[in-house]
């Protein structure tokens, strides 16, 4: 998968405002929930951390869904406690996992172990245990440096990451500028889904979108990993 990679063919929705983006982006998902549930009995949605997807969370939460038939997981996490300020697993109880949506499963991805490194056939297990794959929905973020998850350009272990033959749902990172090590979803996990959603917004972001979105090296902006394949369809949605 390294190389130039393919022209992207994700879709770009853009949006005037944010609050017409998380009502649109929560329309759309609270029907991918439905369908999965109809489809198999019940679905899956794995989230991304980060200060954009609040507003998100907090609609989401409030709609009448099967949540009861529905996991929740994450994209990615920090190696902190769940009671961290910087914890992925809070802000997901917190501003999701309520409401309506409080009789949702979930699913976290941080595990009693010192090192993250230690616990990942611990995790990927608890994945292929209780997770319906495909997920029905995977909401991405996206950082200025392209990164994707907890995929960042110039990680040690990138490669693995992003090798289709990696065998486990999830592998440590310890990215080079950012703070913690990480458990992310591996790059094979991440697009065994339905759909995948790539929430962003700024006008920095959108000039990042642009770049990943044009021909270059793949490992360079790890996002191209998901722009630039044709196994899942991709809908961007950006706000100003």
């Amino acid at each position: 998968m390294a190389g130039n990679g393919k022209s992207s063919v994700a879709i770009l929705k853009e949006f005037p405002k944010r609050d017409h983006l998380v009502q649109k982006l929560v329309e759309r998902m609270a029907n991918i929930l439905k369908e999965g549930v109809r489809g198999r009995g019940r679905a899956s949605l794995a989230l991304s951390g980060g200060k954009t997807p609040k507003d998100f969370f907090e609609a989401l939460s409030q709609e009448e869904l099967p949540w009861s038939s529905t996991l929740i997981t994450l994209v990615d996490e920090r190696w902190v406690e769940p009671t961290s300020k910087d914890s992925n697993e809070r802000l997901v109880r917190e501003f999701l996992l309520k409401n309506r949506a409080k009789t949702a499963r979930f699913l976290g991805l941080k595990a009693p172990f010192e090192r993250a490194r230690d616990a990942e056939g611990y995790v990927s297990a608890l994945i292929r245990d209780n997770v319906p794959l495909p997920f029905d929905g995977v909401v991405l973020g996206m950082g200025e440096d392209g990164h994707t998850a907890s995929i960042f350009p110039g990680a040690a272990r990138l490669k693995e990451a992003v090798d289709p033959e990696y065998p486990l749902h999830c592998i440590a990172i310890q990215p080079l500028d950012a703070p913690h090590e990480r458990m992310t979803l591996a790059l094979n996990t991440i697009l065994n889904s339905r759909e995948i959603f790539i929430h962003i917004q700024g006008e920095k972001k959108r000039e990042v979108l642009e770049r990943a979105m044009a021909q270059g090296p793949m490992e360079e902006m790890p996002i191209r990993y998901v722009l630039h394949q044709d196994k899942v369809p991709v809908e961007i949605y950006w706000a100003p």
